[in-house]
Formats: structure tokens, sequence, C-alpha cells
């Protein structure tokens, strides 16, 4: 069995035993990498620093319930693997340590080989969890970062911020219309952030009356008023440990305002009625429509508040400033909406997409997702055709002057082709300068790079 292990890290809490040490000889010799406590209380510790593979545990210590401690070990982390060791005739104890979640026990007096075959397995049972917690992992990022659709450089400029400060903790302050995707780029921090384990919390600030919001934030205790027959977490309570996105705050009343400062600032919170202090780890991510500076400046809102939740700013434009992403947009809602009721994903006429780009969205890509879902229930054939648009689209005619749209193919939308003509257009009035066209497409130098050799676009020769 040695060199058979891959460095996997065991970490041995040992009970009274006739040679001490012994058993970290064995698996240091067979290539495993040993650490070991001496108390429950140190492997805990040690736990939370991270890093381990397996615990190996023996049954036989004073006062220590195998129960008790896997679930103490699986509470501190979720997917650890536990191997117990227990008497030749398996107790109650070790029995209900399985059912606790421990992955397998090894009897005494140790047989080497069947120890060494245990660790084998539970340490690929470890790298299989560990793997799958990546991809998990991956998967959620991609699909967090993935869903914030757009070519536009200001949208790349929001992804880049987005991955910047998810690792953090930093307070963040998201600032765009109505529409805009606020709430999405929310849940792409908390997903790429280290709480991504728990759900995101979310509250509206301006949907609630003033009289409620209040509880919903703080919570309150049976009693506390009328109609207040049982206990219950406030918001801020509930998300300890995640993240809490304060949609609109901009929209809180001035008392609220003072006392969501006090929680920031202090960590804690009572709830209404209650006299216990409740400690609070969260993350704060904000959101307005509004100009907060100048609110500020004009006395609605504190300054102080104002200061604790605008560390980190981030900007998203409206849809109108970045009318280039507008078929990317209509693509992936036509997809997503068709997947979702299970209908055949049609096509786009030229001039049904031609309209869409042409149109302002003053509600932004909110306002684009429902014209397109309604397009696709009236679409018929196969085929959104113009008729299928809301009329305010319809209605809409482009100022005298304004750029005539995107040349787009006859009988249909075709994204990959309509991306490639963008592209060879802006290098044909660029004279094929990569650094001269990429801005007309409001992309990077990279992402233009990227998407030229993506269809394999090269000057033609002559």
């Amino acid at each position: 069995m040695e060199g058979t292990a891959t460095r996997a890290s065991i970490l041995v809490v040992e009970g009274e035993i006739r040679e001490p040490g012994r058993l970290s000889r064995t698996l240091g010799a067979a290539g495993y990498e040993v650490l070991e406590a001496a108390e429950p209380a140190q492997c805990f510790e040690m736990l939370e620093a991270g890093g381990i593979d397996v615990v190996l545990c023996d049954l036989h210590r004073r006062g220590l319930e195998p129960a008790e401690f896997v679930e103490r070990v699986r509470a501190i982390r979720p997917g650890q693997v536990v191997v117990l060791m227990a008497s030749a005739e398996p107790e109650e104890g070790a029995a209900e340590a399985l059912r606790s979640g421990a992955f397998h026990y090894v009897t005494r007096p140790l047989v080497r080989e069947e120890l060494l075959l245990t660790m084998q397995r539970a340490s690929e049972r470890a790298r299989l969890l560990r793997e799958n917690s990546l991809l998990r992992l991956e998967v959620g990022q991609r699909d967090s970062i993935g869903s914030i659709v757009g070519i536009h450089g200001s949208m790349d400029a929001v992804r880049r911020l987005i991955r910047k400060v998810a690792p953090t903790g930093t307070t963040v302050m998201i600032y765009g219309e109505s529409g805009t995707g606020k709430e999405l780029v929310a849940r792409a921090i908390h997903q790429l952030s280290p709480r991504s384990g728990r759900p995101m919390f979310a509250i509206n600030c301006a949907s609630i009356p003033d009289s409620l919001l209040e509880s919903e934030l703080f919570g309150y205790e049976r009693g506390a008023f009328t109609g207040a027959v049982a206990r219950k977490k406030g918001l801020l309570e509930a998300a300890s440990g995640s993240t809490l996105f304060l949609d609109e705050v901009g929209d809180l009343a001035p008392p609220l305002q003072g006392k969501l400062l006090r929680a920031l600032q202090e960590r804690v919170i009572l709830r209404l009625g209650g006299s216990a202090l409740i400690r609070l780890d969260l993350r704060i991510i904000s959101a307005s429509h509004r100009d907060l500076a100048a609110m500020v400046a004009a006395g609605d809102f504190r300054q102080d508040l104002f200061y604790r939740l605008n560390t980190f700013p981030i900007q998203i434009p409206p849809l109108r400033e970045r009318a280039t992403d507008v078929p990317l947009l209509v693509d992936h809602f036509v997809h997503d909406f068709a997947a979702r009721e299970g209908l055949a994903v049609p096509e786009l006429t030229a001039g049904a997409l031609r309209r869409l780009c042409d149109y302002p969205w003053p509600g932004n890509v909110r306002q684009l997702g429902s014209a397109i879902e309604r397009a696709l229930i009236l679409a018929e054939g196969g085929v959104i055709e113009e008729g299928d648009l809301p009329q305010e689209v319809l209605a809409h005619r482009p100022p005298a002057g304004a750029a005539g749209g995107l040349e787009l193919p006859d009988g249909g939308l075709d994204l990959a082709e309509v991306e490639r003509r963008l592209l060879v257009q802006a290098m044909e009035k660029s004279g094929w300068v990569i650094a001269r066209a990429a801005p007309l497409l409001g992309l990077s130098y990279r992402t233009m790079q990227y998407r030229l050799g993506k269809h394999g676009i090269v000057r033609p020769p002559g």
C-alpha cells in the first residue's frame, strides 16, 4: 500500500492507546500528510482552518460521544469525511456516529492493511467531494457572470468590478435606472463570494410601508406589538453569514436610516420588543436608481450612512447607451423563454429586430425581456414578426439622422452572423486597426481580438 496515497491530509484524534504515535507513523509511511490533535477542541480549531481531507477519530476517549463529535465536525465542515476507530464489536455509539454521517469505521486491534485500505477509500471520497464542490462553484460563477449579457465595453467594466469586489467583504452600492439589472449584479457578487454557500437575502425598501419595514429588517419578539403572536427573525439576523441586498435603499425613512447605520457600525441589533443583543456577520449590497449624493446634499439621506454604503460603487448603464447589446439580449431572452415554456425557438424577422434595436427602452432590460416574452406568445409559424411587438415599440420613430441600425440578414436572426458583420464593418471603417475598431463597438482591445479570432476574421489580401 505504500506510495499509493496522493498526499491526502489526515487529522488523527487518538485516544488511550499503548503506543502513542504508532498510528501516525503508519499513515505517514504510506504517504499521507498526518496532523494530530490531542483534544476535540484542538481538532475543531484545526478544522476551522481547512485543508483536511479525512478525520480519523478514536472512540475510546473519556467524555467523547461519537455521534456528537461527528455532528460537531460536520457543522464546521459539512462535507468532512470522518473515519472512526471502534472496538472489535462495534458499539452502539459507533453505529450512531455512522448514522450521523461518519464515512466508515476500523476495528481494534488495528490491522494495517484494513486501515490503509479504508484510508485510501476515505481520501478518494474526500477528493471527489472537493472536486464536486469546485465544479459547483465554477458552474455557479460561470452562470452568475454569464447571466449579465452584453459585449459593450461598459458591461465589460461592470463584470471586471464584480470579479474584483466579490471575494472581499466590502460593502457595495449599485446604481442604475429601473430595469437595468441591479439585483442580477448583486447576485453575481454573492455567487462569486465566500458566502455563496448560503442563499442571498433581498428586500425592496420602496415596496414595503415604513411601519412594516422596520420589523422586516430587525425582527420582533412575541408581544412587541399588536399581532406579534410569535418571535420573528428579521432579515438582518436571518442573513447573518450570508449577503443582504437592500434594493432602493434611498427610499428608507430617516429613522430607519439611523437604525440601519447603528447596525452596520456596531454589528449588533435588537429585535423589536427585545433586550438581547444579536451579533451580525453579513455583507450588505445596496442599490438605488436615485442619486444618493444629491440626496445627501439636499438633506434627504444621511451622509454617514451614505459613506457606509457607498464604499464600492458600481454604475450600470441604461440599455439605450449600449444599443449594440440589444441583439444579444434578444437572443438570450428568446432562448430562455422558449426553453422555460417548452416551445421551439422562433426566428426573428429582420424588420422585427430592427424595431427592437431602434427603440430606446426606457424600462431597460426588464422591459425588453417582457416585450420578447409577449412576442413569443403571439408568434405564429415559428417566426416573430413586427406585428408581434408591443405597440410602444411599433409607434416609435427614430429621430431624423439617427443611425439606421444594424445591417441584418433577410429572413431571420442569425446572431453569430450579426456579430460577425458588425465586427467586419468596424474593422473596415477603421482601416483594419483593432485599436481604432474596438471603441466603435464599445469593446476593449483584448475583447475585440478574442471576437475576431472566434469568427476567424482576418484582413482580406490586397
